[in-house]
């Protein structure tokens, strides 16, 4: 681990989804060079065997820690349930920071005791999700709705974030949440973020605007903490200066180029193929 300020930090996910949460951190800490890894030649990682996101989250770490990262996030759910705790065994001595499912501010804000989980089949069926939800509902007497949002992130990969496609899965995965008086939906994906428009759309509708239903969002929740952690560290940058933007992707250039156009009005001269082996 790299101790030199100036150093980038790392930011990866399956595809374009973890760009949700690197935007919150280059808002947050203007100065800090990003380097981002989409991971598209394996996505989706919510279908895949947890062995199969263990290896490729230590993969793409082991590329981005050859490119001296100061500090890693990992910004996709499914891989920080699968992977976080061995990468953290694996490299103790470097700032690694994850998702978290969102359920702790959810479960503050709702008021109907009832709130929504969407988020892929990996995430909801692991331990750390089983675990997290038995707890705070014991503890709170909130009752999580777990959905698994099958396709939704192939989708928001390939397609226009607002195709027929999308709002297709969403008319299909949102509706028992709300009719079960669920007033907070979690987003528990960072690609889900990437077309919360199309969310809010949907319950507007759905719910002819007869009650508010909230949103959570754990992204600004991460660039926070990365936040305090390089700076307990001593390794926030503090000169502002210009600073770099690097992203690459095992799969698909292309769309990883549109998304950063998209989300972060980054042009496409350092995006580029890498192969993560």
């Amino acid at each position: 681990m790299t101790h030199d300020t100036s150093a980038p930090v790392g930011v990866f996910d399956s595809g374009i989804g973890g760009l949700s949460v690197l935007r919150h951190i280059q808002q947050t800490l203007p100065n800090e060079s990003l380097l981002y890894v989409a991971d598209s030649g394996f996505a989706p990682y919510g279908d895949k065997p947890a062995a199969l996101i263990l290896e490729r989250s230590i993969a793409v770490t082991e590329f981005l820690l050859s490119q001296q990262i100061k500090a890693l996030v990992v910004a996709c759910n499914t891989a920080t349930a699968a992977a976080i705790a061995n990468l953290r065994l694996r490299y103790p001595e470097l700032i690694i920071i994850g998702m978290e499912p969102g359920l702790k501010p959810a479960a503050l804000l709702s008021q109907t005791k009832t709130v929504g989980v969407l988020a892929t089949r990996s995430t909801l069926h692991s331990d750390k999700y089983q675990r997290l939800s038995a707890q705070l509902s014991t503890e709170t007497g909130v009752n999580f709705m777990p959905q698994a949002c099958v396709g939704l992130v192939d989708q928001i990969e390939k397609a226009n974030v607002d195709s027929e496609q999308i709002r297709n899965l969403l008319q299909q995965y949102l509706p028992p949440l709300l009719d079960a008086n669920a007033d907070t939906l979690v987003l528990g994906c960072t690609h889900y973020p990437l077309v919360t428009h199309l969310i809010r759309e949907f319950v507007a509708q759905h719910l002819a605007g007869s009650r508010p239903v909230q949103l959570v969002d754990t992204g600004q929740a991460v660039a926070l903490q990365l936040q305090r952690l390089l700076i307990q560290r001593g390794l926030d940058r503090k000169a502002a200066i210009p600073t770099a933007f690097t992203a690459c992707a095992s799969g698909s250039v292309e769309r990883l180029r549109q998304a950063c156009a998209q989300w972060l009005n980054i042009g496409p001269s350092n995006i580029s193929a890498a192969l993560v082996a």
